[in-house]
Formats: C-alpha cells, structure tokens, sequence
C-alpha cells in the first residue's frame, strides 16, 4: 500500500525535479482574497501571479494546499459521510507555470507522474478536453500515445475554467480512471453521463484567453497552467481502494471511533437510505462525519479560527456541532473531539508543524465547544426525536416550525437538523420554516401583532364560516364571537383592536400565500353607526375567518352579539391582490417553460403591492433569462385568456396535470384555475377573470434564499406602471445631471467613468514623479543604525502601492545597500511597502521586519526576504509603524 505521505512527497519531489519550486500550502485564514472564506483550490494563493500583478523568484510551483468546501457554489457539506469522496477539508496537489511552460509540457508531466512515477495503468486513463481545443486532443495522442477514441470532447461548463465574468480563462483537460474491473469495458457513453465507472483525478486548466466585458476571448501573452489533483482521490485510486475514507488519511480516526464506541465499522455501502431500519449504515455515516470533521476542525483552529457566530468562526460551529450530533448515534459517553483531533495531529503533524505547534490549543477549543453544545444538545435532540416519533410512518416532512425551535431555543443550525433528519428519510418543511423566521422578524416590526392574541389559539365555537367572497365583495354577517386582550370586556370603544367571527363573509382569510382582505365592518345603530376598519382577516385551522380590526367609530358590546353587519372588501386591494395572484401563476409558468420541469414552487407571499415567487432551481437566472420570464409572462397577457375556475377531484385534477402548492393540503374537491394552454394549477385564491387584466408584469429582483430555492420579485398592474414611472423619473433625473438624453445615460457614464480612470492614472503618474524627483532628498535623510545599515523609513501624501513599489525599486538601486520602507494614505487607506538590497536579504527578512512592525498596531503584513508591504492600517497608526521598522533594523 502506498500511503497519503509517500503519494504527497512523491508528487512534489517529481515536479521539482522538473524545475519547480516547492511552495508550502497558504493558510486556510485566508486574509488577502476578500472573494474567498476559504482556499478552494492550489491556484487561490497564486491568483496575482495569474493576473499578472505579482512577481515571485520562480515561474514554476509545486504544491499540497489546505482547502474548505463548504460554501458558496464549491460546497460539499450535505454530502460529507453520505458518499465515498466528498470532504469539507481535503488537500489539493497542483503544479503551476506562471508564463513559462504551457500544454505541452504539462501534459507530459500529468502522463509520466500518473503511469511511471505511482504506476497507474495506461488502459484506466480516459481524458475529457474542451470541445473546441484541438491542439489538445493533438498533444495528448502525440505525447502519450492515447487512443483519440479514448478522448472525449465536452462543453464549456465541465472543460472550460474562468476566474471570473472577465478575465484569465481558458479550456481544461481532465484525467479520469476508470473504476470497472475490466477497463476495456469503458465507453464514451459512460464517461460523458458520468455513470460512475470513471472517476475525475486530475484538472488541468491551460489559461490562454483574456475574456472581455463584451465576451470577446483575446490570447494572454504569457499563457499558464493551473492543475489540481485531489490527495484523497488519488490516494484512493492508487490502492484500488473503494472510498477516500478507507485511505490512511482518515482511516485512523475511524478506528478510534470504533474504539471509543465498541462498534464496527463496515464501510461497505454509500447509498442514501432510511436509516430507521439500518443501524449499522448510520454508525458507518457518523464514523466518517466525525473522520471529515475532525480533520477539518483541527486544520481550522490550528490557523486561528476559532468557533463564533460569524463568518469562519460560524462555519467552524457547524462543522463542529455536526461532528458532536454525529458521536451520540455511536453513543459516545463522553466529550471525543480532543481524541479524533490528537490522532490527525499524530498522523499530519510533520507534514504540517503549524498542527503540532497549537497542539494544546486545538484539544482544548474543540473540548470547550463541544462541552457548550451538549447543554443544548440533549433537550434538542430530545425534541426532535419527540416530534419524529409522533409522525406517521410513511410521512416524509418534518414540521418546519419544530425545526425553527430547534434553530431559534436549542442553536441548531438548520442544516444540523436537516442533517440529522437524513436518518429518518425526513426532510424539513422548508416553506413552514422560512415562514417561522419571516413571522419573527414581523413580530419584532410589527409591535400592534405582537400584542394580538395568535388566531391558532382562540377556541372559537359554532359554525364554520361561510366564505362568499369569490363572487361578492360586500354581504351582510351576523357577528359571532368578538376577541381582544381582555377576555373580561363589555364594552370597547374607538380605538380598540378586536378580532371578530362572522357567520358569513367576503373577505379572503390568508392562506396559499395571498394576504387576507382588508376593508370595514359597519353596525347601522339610532343616528349613528359602528365603523371598523378590517386590516387583516386569517383563515383559521377549525374554518373559521378572524377578522383583525380597529374600532373607528362608535361602541361594541355584548349586545351586537348575533346583530347583522355590513361587510364590505376594499375594492381596489383585492383587485390588486388577484392580479399579482394571477400573475405568480404566469410567473410559474414561465420558469417552468424555460428552465426545466425541476422547477416547483417552494412558496410565495401576493398582496396588493407585489409577488414574490419561491421556487426550485440551482443557480441564479442570467440577465437574458429574466428578459424571458418577462417577455413569456406579457405575451400570455396580451393573449388575454380567460381565466377559468373549476371545482373537481383531485384525482381528476392531477390526472390532467395541475400543479399543486408546496405543503399544502388538500381535500377531495379541489379548485383548479387554469389561464390559456399553459397554467394550470390547484389554488385556492383570488383572480382576475383574463390575462389581459393584468396589463403587464415587470421583475424587480431575482435571488437565492437557500441552498437549491430563489426567490423572485414582481410587479403587474397598476405597481408595475408605478415601478415603470419611479424608474423613468431616475433616468430623467440622471440624464439632467449628466446633460444627456435618457437612452444616451448609459454611453455618456462609460465616457465619464473612463475620463475618471484616466485623470486618476495621470494623478497618479504625477505624485509618482512628483515623488521620485524627491528620492535625491530621501536619500539624504537616511539613517545609520548602530551596526551601518542605512534605513529610509518615511510617509508621504497620495501614492497608491504601484507608485510606492516603483519609488522602493528606485531607492533601493539609489542606496546601493539598505533598507526602504515608504507609506502612505489613500482614500483613508494607509499601506507600506518596504525592500531590502540584495546585499542584506541573507540576514535581513523584509517580510519578517513588516510582519513584526504591524502587530502593535492590529494591521496585516509580509512578504519576501526583498520586498514586502503591510495594510490595515490607519493613517495615525501609519508613523509609529514606520518608527518600528527603524527600531527593527540592527
């Protein structure tokens, strides 16, 4: 068996034999990148090298770098310990040339590292290229002697990398090992489904193009190589191994969690299945969690994070708190993260001092956080195993506002919940719960809610109410039951907030995501009459219609019991409100019809103002998609259909296809609405009576609110001509302070934005000069120090870093011997740069004397033994640092 260790030091050993240099993995604190939480790939600390903006002593690297995934689009979370491969840490091998070698070469290297250097055979190695880069698929034949049948051409999404929207880009090539047990018997077919009988082990992304803002490709200069090739994959394959938790790396960890649980690990299934009926499988999953995360976490605290409520620290938390959930499935007596994280110590610890360095620390943070967890943990999973066990067998939901509690009483992440609930076949009620933190934060704004007694807990007796609002909008009710927080009233009188019962009613109780109706509720009495404004009505779980209101006029008491009532909807609102209903249906429609059947609603909120549609789908609509949504949803508009409502089964319903809501529950007779050939869904709501009542729809927002669901925004209507009318009087405004016409604004702020670069390039190419013409004088005000190394150490006004680099490089030259070390504030950003002659590096550490001069002040610095330069600073911090790098120099 060949270990991690061997494969790790066999890799960069044989890159440096071909010229590289061996550069130690950056931290996983990342602090130079604002776009990263973590390093995600060996490229991420080689990002300016790549740009073109950073210089480093060698053109070629080598590495093992620390990477986390679990957030943002590389996020790998949910499926740690459920599959054979995905990890939150792992280490990523890469050979990079920056300018110097290109495809060919990298190539060779990738051939010969993989087939003579671990020995892996020829006949297992299949490779993907992008589908339009034939010097590639050239080189591979010509250099390797690969089959071209045993090249497969794929589209830009798996074979063609981008840093960005615009910038350093170019195609991949992909090396894959087939996993059957007679190569032979792997096709092009398998491999582009990707059915498993391949597995990806090396990327190498050959970066040649520039990309533009207007898409355009131009060829870099200097093209590079970026290449990344999992540890644990390739660890994996090299010992014919089945997953990545059964090589040395992890497999340590999983035996002292047979140890410290008196079970047996099997670790021969990955399938997802209900692990109610599988003990055995769930102790497999929580041995690997716990594997996965330990390594994690020991990483993590080792680089100086440490468990809060946000940003590194939080993710910290929640893999620690999953790996502490994961230890009561094996019945762990007693705090376990101090053992798990000791053994990836002893494994990593002379391959990464920084883990043996901060030994102590580790185990003890670690053990502290786990000890403030299990305060919560126990009554939480209490809780939760409380409510599984109450649901019936062939249930699949977990109530959302139970997993709220969860979050919002016992700390637990919702992913936590979601995690655990995997064990039961579960999964949460996502719609209830989102609606349990929007009722939150509404009960925190809305203080006159907070205040009324919860409709779920009026015991409201008689008849159900009888809703005549579909087809009348003012009808008579007799009042049944009057509510306020005096359970003793008599008598209330203007101003007084009530919730009222009638027989019958028109106004709309809230459900299926429409508002409920607003209006008045009018007693005529001798000379005068009893006014209340209705602002809310909901819909109760018995069937009854509480109506919020405010007395405006008059005097309710016992005795209006039983009178009848004039009731009257708002006429405009509800109006209103079934246009945005009528428009969410359209707005479904258009999803579903551009972007895929996957699409299905996950929830939605219409009032009178706006919609507001939660849907199913895994990445953010482009710019031309939206276009679509809204040109697909006005055409159906203009097609002016008639909107028809029909009562049936709802076996004949979803025979003929209608959508249902998310979470809904429905009876045997169902209303369906159905607008022109393409909308037909279950629902309950108010509409208009055609499409062409909606006048037209307009999108204001797109987004996601959690993993796998968006949220998109609209206005039809008379708010979409308002929308249309504020965004019109901005343009106006904007063009009358730009002196343009309003279809000209967008030409006439890119010339103003490019006068503004170029005016700030020639100020600055102008304090630059204006700088440089005064080296003569810093030079003359150099210090000795005691052992004869000049210093210039000094501040001067509005130079950004390029203008001080260059200034550096001239002093440095000017000094013949010495050190410089210049700072300056720009924008109320204050940097140093510093340098030391190549006379003094031997001795004298210029990223070391910043790294040092910094730590007083809280700011961030390093460098090389030649140049270095330091941030985070302000102004008034930015002298004293610059005296300490005096005090510094010997």
């Amino acid at each position: 068996m060949i270990t991690s260790a061997e494969i790790r030091e066999k890799f960069l050993a044989y890159f440096e034999t071909k010229g590289h240099t061996r550069v130690a993995s950056s931290s996983l604190n990342q602090t130079d990148d604002p776009t990263l939480l973590f390093p995600n790939a060996g490229m991420n600390q080689f990002k300016n090298c790549f740009l073109g903006t950073e210089k480093r002593d060698y053109t070629r690297a080598a590495t093992s770098q620390k990477c986390m995934r679990i957030s943002g689009k590389h996020n790998d979370f949910e499926n740690v310990g459920v599959t054979a491969r995905h990890h939150t840490f792992f280490e990523m091998l890469g050979n990079f040339s920056f300018g110097d070698y290109f495809k060919k070469e990298a190539i060779q290297f990738a051939w010969e590292f993989i087939t003579k250097v671990i020995g892996i055979p020829e006949e297992r190695i299949w490779i993907t290229i992008f589908r339009d880069d034939d010097e590639a698929h050239n080189l591979w034949v010509s250099e390797t002697g690969m089959s071209p049948e045993k090249i497969v051409r794929l589209g830009e999404k798996d074979n063609f990398w981008a840093m960005g929207d615009t910038g350093p880009c170019g195609p991949c090539s992909e090396l894959h090992y087939v996993t059957l047990d007679d190569p032979s018997k792997a096709t092009r077919k398998g491999l582009e489904q990707d059915d498993g009988s391949f597995i990806e082990i090396w990327n190498l992304v050959f970066m040649q193009f520039n990309r533009l803002a207007d898409g355009t490709l131009e060829p870099l200069p200097k093209p590079s190589v970026d290449t990344g090739m999992g540890l644990e994959r390739i660890t994996a394959v090299v010992n014919a191994l089945r997953a990545t938790y059964e090589t040395d790396l992890l497999r340590g960890v999983i035996r002292k969690c047979e140890e410290l649980s008196g079970f047996t690990y099997d670790g021969t299934s990955y399938a997802v299945r209900d692990l109610r009926s599988d003990l055995n499988y769930a102790r497999d999953v929580a041995m690997r969690v716990i594997a996965d995360h330990s390594r994690a976490i020991a990483f993590l605290i080792a680089d100086g994070i440490h468990p809060s409520s946000d940003g590194r620290g939080y993710v910290l938390r929640r893999i620690l708190r999953r790996a502490v959930r994961h230890g009561r499935v094996l019945n762990f007596p007693k705090p376990f993260l101090r053992e798990t994280t000791g053994v990836i110590i002893d494994l990593l610890g002379k391959v990464y001092p920084e883990l043996q360095e901060h030994r102590a620390t580790i185990v003890n943070v670690a053990d502290a956080e786990e000890v403030r967890f299990y305060e919560t943990l126990d009554s939480g999973l209490a809780l939760l195993q409380k409510e599984v066990e109450s649901l019936s067998p062939s249930t699949t939901i977990f109530p959302g506002k139970i997993a709220f509690q969860l979050y919002d009483t016992y700390g637990f992440p919702i992913d936590l919940t979601e995690d655990a609930l995997k064990a039961y076949g579960l999964k949460v009620d996502s719609e209830e719960y989102q609606q349990c933190l929007e009722d939150q934060r509404r009960r925190s704004r809305d203080e006159r809610k907070a205040k009324n007694i919860s409709f779920q807990s009026i015991s409201i007796d008689g008849p159900n109410t009888e809703f005549i609002g579909y087809t009348q909008l003012q009808s008579e009710g007799t009042l049944a039951q009057v509510f306020c927080e005096d359970s003793n009233w008599k008598a209330l009188g203007e101003g007084s907030e009530v919730q009222l019962v009638f027989s019958r009613t028109p106004f709309y109780g809230e459900s299926g995501g429409q508002v409920g109706d607003c209006g008045t509720a009018t007693l005529p009495l001798n000379g005068s009459s009893l006014i209340i404004t209705i602002d809310d009505t909901q819909k109760t779980p018995t069937g009854h219609f509480l109506h919020f209101g405010k007395i405006l006029s008059g005097e309710i008491d016992r005795d209006c019991l039983g009178k009848t009532f004039q009731l009257a909807v708002d006429a405009n609102k509800r109006n209103s409100t079934a246009i945005h209903h009528s428009a969410t249906h359209l707005v479904h429609s258009a999803l579903r019809t551009i972007l895929g059947d996957h699409v299905k609603q996950a929830g939605s909120r219409v009032d009178d103002h706006s919609l507001r549609f939660d849907y199913s789908h895994f990445e953010p609509l482009t710019k031309e998609q939206l276009r679509e949504v809204e040109q697909y949803v006005n055409h159906e508009i203009r097609n002016n259909y008639e909107v028809t409502i029909r009562e049936m089964s709802l076996d004949e319903a979803k025979g003929k296809g209608a959508m249902a809501l998310f979470g809904e529950k429905y009876g045997d007779r169902v209303r369906v609405v159905e607008i022109g050939p393409h909308s037909l869904e279950l629902c309950g709501g108010t509409h208009v009576h055609r499409s062409g009542d909606l006048g037209f729809l307009t999108i204001a927002s797109e987004g996601g609110i959690s993993a796998g669901v968006r949220r998109i925004e609209c206005f039809s209507g008379e708010p979409a001509e308002r929308e249309l009318y504020r965004i019109q009087s901005e343009l106006e405004r904007s063009a009358i302070a730009l002196k343009s016409e309003p279809r000209n604004i967008s030409q006439k702020i890119e010339k103003l934005l490019e006068r503004q670069k170029e005016l700030e390039r020639e100020l600055q190419t102008a304090r630059t000069k204006l700088a440089q013409a005064s080296s003569a004088t810093l030079l003359d005000r150099a210090q000795m120090t005691p052992h004869g190394v000049r210093v210039i150490a000094e501040e001067l006004p509005n130079i950004d870093s390029d203008g001080l680099k260059a200034l550096v490089d001239s002093l440095r030259v000017g000094m013949g011997s010495g050190v410089v070390a210049l700072g300056s504030t720009v924008e109320d950003k204050a940097i140093i740069v510093a340098g030391v002659t190549s006379d003094l590096t031997p001795k004298l550490h210029a990223g070391n004397i910043i790294k040092e001069a910094v730590k007083e002040t809280g700011g961030k610095g390093g460098g090389r033994p030649d140049f270095a330069q330091a941030g985070g600073l302000t102004q008034a911090q930015l002298s004293s640092t610059l005296k300490r790098i005096i005090e510094l120099v010997p």
